[in-house]
């Protein structure tokens, strides 16, 4: 038998659906890796589960009469991606980890979720880009719409 708390035990990263977690949006870059160390201290304090969460964004433009077809990810390769970002990042032992992938529009999908989940707080890295500083962002849109509170971490 696993010990579900156990890093190096599959039961610690759980398939199931967890209900008032830490929801941490994740894309690899820098500020996201803060944010999810900052997340994860989050959850052990208030002892709650940590959701990593990724988006993957979908074209603007299917060029279907062209035969243009959207690139896909390998869900299992993009999970093993997740996996390896969270232990190299952070120590999960003692935490509840579920990881979520979806694809579209990164804010919304990630306020849906935090809905349908319930979460606590939803954390995320501060963008790098400067002109996402001018016209708006992922936690730009989520301070207005997201129905819990949204914690940017730079």
């Amino acid at each position: 038998m696993h010990d579900a708390t156990d890093p190096r035990s599959p039961h610690s990263i759980i398939p199931e659906a967890i209900t008032a977690p830490i929801l941490v949006g994740y894309n690899g870059s820098t500020p996201s890796q803060h944010a999810l160390a900052y997340a994860a201290g989050m959850a052990r304090r208030m002892a709650r589960p940590l959701m990593l969460a990724h988006v993957r964004p979908t074209p603007t433009r299917y060029a279907i009469a062209d035969q243009w077809i959207p690139p896909s990810e390998d869900p299992a390769e993009l999970l093993d991606w997740m996996r390896t970002a969270l232990t190299e990042t952070i120590d999960p032992h003692g935490l509840t980890v579920q990881l979520v992938h979806r694809s579209g529009d990164a804010a919304r999908q990630l306020a849906e979720l935090a809905g349908e989940t319930h979460a606590d707080a939803i954390v995320l890295g501060a963008p790098e880009q400067w002109v996402h500083r001018i016209i708006g962002s992922v936690p730009v849109w989520l301070a207005r719409h997201a129905r819990c509170p949204v914690i940017v971490v730079p």
